[in-house]
């Protein structure tokens, strides 16, 4: 014969309510109190309230095999790993996340039990998403796993200006994205201070190609545009178009393509009687554009050519002016005009050469051929460095023409010597060919910078 206890209520010898039965409802605990099992004890008929209990404490970075009820961090930044999961059983769940944002880079793969599916299929599924993660319930052995939860949201909180795009680098407090081909510069989140929104930037266009013929001008470089924001510290080149609004770029949540102008081409083959060599192409990021620089002047004869307009203008050929910089007109301006060639005496005369960013181009002369204007430094990649310099003007009856400006101009070419290109990226103008000039003299493409400070 088995004994029973029978009562309605149990209570503390504070007269607390520890259990009490009232009808068909059994309540455990007084109101406000907490109810824990015993170490090792298990429970059952709870049910779960479909969320999972997060091992913090315990971030996986191996291989390992998930636990029915529980959710990991898993930190692939020292190398992709798997994760396997139980034997699949009735209302089971897993969650997984991405620990340190590299699913992207470094892959986690999620392993069935078995001959358990995962969302109706046989076989393993991949977390390659940066910042990914993924809920998992066991439904039955026709479904298997049913991912009912999957994120890739990556974004880290931040009050700084938060952005993708370029070649992303750090200086300081500031970050760097520099573009040397078209992208985009694609904002996420703005700064909680409205000062830090301002952006820095330098947005170099194409340089201009030297011409071809009988001493023809170097091609000018390309425009440059610069603003410096007061919290980003650094050197700007003088010029530095702040505060000036039409200069100034605030960023907003959105996207901005980037354009990078190529550089142009030179005036093709060298003999006579030559081609003007093509300008380059702009550079443009938001409102800001920087046009390409003007080609230099072809060399036909005792005429003449006039070099073109541009960021900074073309040279020009024998006694003709060179191309007008700042062409269009921006404040600060952008470019400077080209050199005007020398005289077209016997037995030898120079072209001008192209105009840079800092200084005008160099007159041609009948002993040499005019230097390209030397463009301008800046610091905004934490180093300094010179851009948009103007190409040489061609010599003839010479070993090589005048000297390309600082900055990337492209030397001028003379007898039997190549013209040389404009340095890519910098907005070089490319150095002027002579008749007997093989090759050579392409405008140097440009290249778009942002800064901004980030922490």
């Amino acid at each position: 014969m088995s004994s029973k206890i029978k009562v309605d209520n149990i209570a503390d010898q504070g007269n607390n309510n520890m259990l009490v039965k009232c009808g068909s409802t059994l309540t455990i605990g007084a109101t406000g109190n907490t109810i824990t099992l015993a170490s090792g004890a298990s429970q059952t008929g709870f049910g779960r309230t479909g969320t999972v209990d997060w091992q913090t404490g315990d971030i996986k970075t191996s291989t390992f095999t998930a636990v029915n009820g529980q959710g990991f961090f898993c930190d692939t930044n020292g190398g992709a790993f798997t994760c396997n999961l139980p034997a699949g059983s009735a209302g089971a769940i897993i969650s997984l996340q991405d620990y340190r944002n590299t699913f992207d880079t470094e892959s986690l793969t999620i392993t069935p039990n078995g001959s358990d599916k995962i969302n109706g299929g046989a076989g393993n599924i991949i977390l390659s998403t940066e910042g990914e993660g993924i809920t998992l319930v066991y439904i039955d052995s026709t479904v298997g796993w049913r991912s009912i939860q999957d994120n890739d949201f990556a974004t880290p909180g931040s009050n700084f200006l938060l952005a993708t795009g370029g070649t992303i680098t750090t200086c300081g407090n500031d970050k760097i994205h520099t573009f040397t081909g078209p992208g985009t510069f694609a904002v996420s989140t703005l700064a909680a201070c409205s000062a830090n929104n301002v952006l820095s930037y330098a947005v170099v266009a194409g340089g201009g190609g030297g011409g071809t013929g009988d001493v023809s001008g170097g091609g000018g470089a390309g425009g440059y545009r610069e603003v410096k924001s007061p919290v980003t510290p650094f050197t700007a080149s003088p010029l530095d178009g702040y505060p000036s609004s039409p200069n100034r770029i605030t960023a907003t949540i959105t996207s901005f393509p980037i354009t990078v102008g190529a550089g142009g081409a030179n005036g093709g083959p060298p003999s006579p009687p030559g081609t003007s060599g093509s300008n380059g192409n702009p550079s443009v990021f938001s409102t800001i554009t920087a046009a390409g620089g003007g080609g230099g002047a072809k060399g036909c004869g005792p005429s003449g050519v006039t070099g073109s307009n541009g960021g900074s203008g073309g040279g020009g050929s024998f006694s003709t002016s060179g191309g007008t910089g700042n062409t269009p007109p921006t404040n600060p301006a952008q470019g400077n005009n080209g050199g005007s060639g020398g005289p077209s005496g016997a037995p030898a005369y120079g072209a001008g050469g192209g105009g840079g960013a800092g200084a005008t181009g160099s007159n041609g002369t009948p002993s040499v051929g005019g230097a390209g204007g030397n463009g301008v430094a800046t610091e905004i990649t934490g180093s300094s460095v010179t851009r948009s310099g103007g190409g040489g003007g061609a010599r003839n009856d010479a070993a090589a023409g005048g000297a390309g400006g600082s900055g990337g101009g492209g030397t001028g070419g003379g007898n039997g010597v190549d013209a040389v290109n404009g340095t890519a990226n910098t907005g070089g103008g490319g150095g002027g060919l002579d008749n007997d000039t093989p090759a050579g003299g392409t405008g140097g493409s440009g290249i778009v910078i942002i800064r901004y400070k980030f922490q």
